[in-house]
């Protein structure tokens, strides 16, 4: 009874291996011993036939099922090219190969009889989260101020940054700082858009773009070079190969501050304060902060309390250390971006470098305007506007009347009109029934204008009219209003470097200048465009080691008077 059982246990396990296996015919070229598969085959219901499907006797060839290595007879190998053979696979789980170690963990020590093994744990591979790599840091303070002789005062401060991949080839970079308490050293704060830091930069290996507070820099021109603090968007992007490389940028933002340069007549033992003026000669004016470059003699200085020079961004004040003194024959020259702007003003900018072995070039094209119609410090009438337009590029001529008719009013300080000296003149007047203007008056300099300032009130000053002797004025003031024009320029430059050898070396640069002083008129116009050029040639006529070198070189520069740089 036991052996009935094993019996029908055998064949119920045959029966369930031969289910799970797997027939398999092939059509394989004759040789002296024919491999079938790398694993042992099963010998149930094997068959080998002619290409026409004939069944070839069992007598004619010889079959290894361990190794699957059919060996044909030598007549069957000189009768047929090829075989039809059809078997049957034994399972995958009886022909897998079983190791305690992976194979890939043993260390080859060139020895056949002892071998080392290493065990370290199976890779999983890694899915990239976006955002989770991301790193801030940073802090947000609050603070209340009480004093004496002020009010509470509540402050609040942000500083953030932010670091890290935002996708596998991108990483983002920033930085955020928000403050409603003084940012400049020494001074405070009238507009949070002009102080507040905000830079975001998104970086791969082949582009960038950077936004918020940037800085445009242009360093490798002889005539356009340039450095600009603005807010706005920058995108730039590698292209080429290890030959030829090559970059495109390009840039769009509103311009911080407009840039104005001073020369300083330096007094001898005076280390300042010296005071800087706006574009149009204004006092106290903000500076951009870190916009400034100081030079003595045509050397730069640096900032700093144990350096050259102090400077006061908020009252637009320059002092130097004792550890730098000033002379009288010092020339003091002070570049810097003001704050203040008439117009609301954009800059757009793009432009490409190339470099190969033996050329360089670069070039760009730059624009900065300002928008006629969006004025920020005046508010223009049509009469104002009708005054721009017929004074063309000359400031002197960019007066108007700032006469207005006003009611009468104990609290402000009116004037009349009265005929003097053969003509109309502006008299302070009390008088309620009389026709009354408000005046505003503007100092042009001395002996420049018809009006002195001849009394001080508590609501606003009194001027008043003096007659000219000799037909020179004797005051300083007028009844006029000074205007500022919009301006627009435009400048395009191309340099490069072309070596065809090692000896010879040409350098060129070419510059071109579009400069509009005022939007508003079309006179002027003919000494807006300037161009200028540069051509350098070097050339090794002789060469021995190290320490013996002729060369002949030659220099040629032509500016052209209207031509305008940054």
């Amino acid at each position: 009874m036991r052996l009935l059982i094993f019996y029908v246990f055998l064949c119920c396990s045959s029966i369930s291996l031969f289910g799970q296996s797997q027939r398999v015919s092939k059509l394989i070229p004759v040789n002296d011993t024919i491999q079938l598969e790398n694993v042992s085959i099963s010998s149930f219901n094997f068959e080998v036939f002619q290409k026409d499907s004939t069944a070839i006797d069992s007598k004619s060839y010889k079959i290894n099922f361990a190794k699957a290595q059919l060996l044909p007879s030598p007549e069957l190998q000189y009768q047929e090219d090829s075989l039809l053979v059809s078997y049957y696979l034994y399972p995958e789980f009886l022909t897998r190969t079983y190791k305690a170690l992976d194979e890939k963990l043993i260390l080859d020590t060139n020895n056949t009889v002892d071998n080392l093994y290493e065990l370290q744990q199976q890779k999983q591979p890694s899915n990239f989260v976006p955002f989770s790599g991301l790193n801030t840091s940073g802090s947000i303070s609050r603070a209340l101020s009480v004093g004496n002789n002020q009010n509470a005062v509540v402050r609040s401060e942000l500083d953030l940054q932010i670091s890290g991949k935002i996708s596998e080839n991108v990483t983002l970079r920033a930085s955020i700082q928000d403050d409603n308490a003084p940012t400049q050293s020494g001074g405070y704060t009238q507009q949070l858009d002009e102080f507040d830091q905000i830079f975001i930069e998104l970086e791969s290996e082949k582009w960038r773009i950077r936004a918020g507070d940037i800085d445009l820099i242009e360093n490798e021109s002889f005539f356009a070079s340039y450095t600009k603090r603005v807010q706005g968007l920058l995108l730039s992007a590698d292209i080429g190969n290890e030959t030829q490389q090559a970059e495109v940028y390009g840039a769009a933002a509103l311009v911080r501050g407009v840039f104005t340069r001073s020369e300083l007549t330096a007094q001898e033992g005076n280390q300042g304060p010296y005071k800087l003026v706006g574009q149009n000669g204004e006092l106290f004016v903000l500076i951009v902060s870190g916009s400034e470059a100081v030079f003595v003699n045509g050397r730069q200085l640096t900032r700093g309390e144990d350096a050259d020079y102090l400077i006061d961004y908020n009252a637009g004040e320059l002092i130097f250390n004792s550890t730098f003194p000033i002379t009288s024959e010092m020339r003091i020259v002070v570049e810097y971006q003001v704050s203040d702007r008439n117009f609301s003003r954009i800059i757009a900018t793009t432009g490409s470098r190339f470099r190969s072995e033996s050329l360089e070039l670069n070039g760009f094209l730059y624009n900065e305007n300002d928008l006629k119609n969006q004025p920020l410090q005046q508010s223009l009438t049509p009469e104002q506007v009708s005054v721009l337009e017929q004074a063309g590029d000359n400031p002197e001529d960019m007066l108007a009347p700032s006469a207005v008719p006003a009611e009468f009013s104990e609290n402000r300080i009116l004037y009349e009109k009265e005929f003097r000296d053969g003509q109309e003149v502006f008299v302070f007047s009390t008088n309620p029934d009389g026709d009354l203007f408000n005046v505003r008056f503007s100092n042009l300099g001395a002996n420049q204008g018809n009006y002195i300032l001849s009394s001080r009130d508590a609501i606003a000053n009194i001027y008043e009219y003096v007659s000219p002797v000799n037909g020179v004025p004797q005051g300083n003031f007028e009844p006029v209003v000074r205007l500022f024009a919009p301006t627009k320029l435009q400048i395009a430059m191309l340099n490069g470097v072309y070596s065809p050898s090692s000896k010879t070396h040409i350098q060129f640069e070419v510059a071109a200048s579009n400069n509009d002083e005022n939007l508003f008129s079309d006179l002027d116009q003919g000494d807006n465009r300037g161009l200028a050029t540069q051509l350098s040639i070097n050339q090794t006529l002789y060469q021995k080691g190290e320490t013996k070198k002729l060369d002949v070189f030659g220099n040629l520069n032509f500016i052209e008077d209207s031509y305008t740089s940054i």
